[in-house]
C-alpha cells in the first residue's frame, strides 16, 4: 500500500488542575514526506539505476520493482521502471494489460490509477498514443486523492509536453506541497525555471541537493551542469557533467547521450577548443549525440567555434516526452 509518514506523537501534559483542566497543547506538525530517508527504498533504487545505466535491464527491473514494493507511488522509481520495461519489445504492453486488470479489480484505488497512468504515458515508446487515457487515469487519481503527489506529477509532465509551462508549474508545485522531496517534480520544475522563466539561479536552488538523495541518478548531473553553464560557473559545470558521464557508462541517459556535447560547449565558452575537440571525438566514438558533435567539430576546425548553435532537445531517459534543453 502507499507509504504514509506518521505524524509526530501528540504530547499530552498532565498539569495540576486548578479551576479547570489545562488546555491541550497544539498538535505537533506532521513530518514532511521524504522517501529518500528510507534505506529499504534507496538501496534497491540505487541498484535499479546502476543496472539501467549499464544497460543491464534485467537487474534494473528487479531493483526498481523492489523499490516500488517499499514505496509504490514514488514517481522517480515508477518512471524508471517503465523506461526499463520499454527496453524489451512487448513487455510494456504486458505491463499495461496487467495494470488494466488490476484497475478492474480495484477501481477506487488511486495508486492503481497512477501506475496505469504512468504506463500509458510510456506506451508511446511502443508506438501507441495513450495520452488521453493517461490523463484520464491521473485525473481519476486526483479525484480519489486530491493531494496525490504522483498524480499531480503525471499531470505536470503532460502539461509540460504540451508546452503549457504555467499549468505544468502549478501541477509540480501541488506535488511538492505533498512531497517536498519528489525528485521528478523538482527536476521538471527546475527546467521550467531555467528554460521558460529564464531564472537559472532558482532552477539551481530547486535541484542542487538531489544528488544527496539519489547519487546514482546520472541524469540529474546533466541538468545541474546545464544550469551551472547558464550561470557561467564553468568549473562546477565541468565537475557535474563529468560525474554524470562516469555514472552513465552505458550512454543510455541524458548524461551519457548528451554530456559530451554539453562539456564541449562549456570548454568552448572557456575558449578551450582543444579540450572541446577531445570530448567531441569521444562523443562520436561512443555513438552519443553524433550529429551535433560532428557539427561542433566542423565549427572548431573552421575556426567558427565562437558561433556555436544551441544543442537540439535531447530525449530524457525516463520520461515519455522530450524535455526542452538549451
Amino acid at each position: 500500500m502507499i507509504r504514509r509518514l506518521f505524524a509526530l506523537s501528540l504530547a499530552v501534559s498532565c498539569g495540576v488542575p486548578l479551576l479547570a483542566a489545562s488546555p491541550a497543547p497544539a498538535p505537533a506538525p506532521a513530518a514532511a514526506r521524504d522517501d529518500y530517508r528510507n534505506a529499504a527504498f534507496t538501496g534497491p533504487l540505487g541498484q535499479g539505476f546502476r543496472g539501467f545505466y549499464t544497460r543491464d535491464f534485467d537487474a534494473a527491473r528487479k531493483g526498481f520493482d523492489a523499490a516500488l514494493a517499499v514505496i509504490p507511488d514514488n514517481t522517480l522509481a515508477l518512471s524508471f521502471m517503465n523506461a526499463t520495461v520499454a527496453q524489451t519489445p512487448g513487455a510494456l504492453d504486458s505491463l499495461v494489460n496487467d495494470e488494466e486488470d488490476a484497475l478492474a479489480k480495484n477501481p477506487k484505488s488511486a495508486l492503481v490509477h497512477i501506475r496505469l497512468g504512468f504506463s500509458y504515458l510510456f506506451a508511446s515508446l511502443a508506438g501507441r498514443d495513450r495520452t488521453v487515457d493517461a490523463r484520464e487515469e491521473f485525473n481519476a487519481a486526483v479525484q480519489l486523492d486530491p493531494a496525490s503527489q504522483a498524480a499531480h506529477t503525471g499531470l505536470g509532465i503532460m502539461r509540460e509536453a504540451e508546452r503549457s509551462a504555467n499549468r505544468a508549474k502549478t501541477e509540480f508545485l501541488a506535488a511538492l506541497a505533498s512531497d517536498p522531496h519528489n525528485v521528478l517534480a523538482r527536476e521538471y520544475l527546475a527546467e521550467i525555471y531555467q528554460i521558460d522563466l529564464k531564472d537559472p539561479q532558482r532552477a539551481l536552488t530547486t535541484i542542487i541537493d538531489v544528488p544527496n538523495h539519489v547519487p546514482d541518478y546520472a541524469d540529474i548531473y546533466f541538468h545541474i551542469a546545464s544550469v551551472m553553464h547558464d550561470l557561467q560557473q564553468y568549473d562546477a559545470a565541468v565537475s557535474y557533467i563529468t560525474r554524470g558521464l562516469q555514472a552513465d557508462v552505458g550512454h543510455v541517459g541524458e548524461s551519457g547521450q548528451h554530456g559530451y556535447t554539453l562539456l564541449a560547449r562549456i570548454y568552448l565558452d572557456e575558449k578551450k577548443p582543444d579540450d572541446a575537440r577531445r570530448v567531441l571525438k569521444a562523443s562520436i566514438t561512443a555513438g552519443s549525440d553524433v550529429a551535433y558533435a560532428s557539427t561542433l567539430l566542423r565549427k572548431i576546425d573552421n575556426g567558427d567555434y565562437g558561433k556555436v548553435t544551441p544543442a537540439p532537445s535531447p530525449l530524457a531517459s525516463a520520461t515519455p516526452a522530450s524535455k526542452k534543453k538549451k
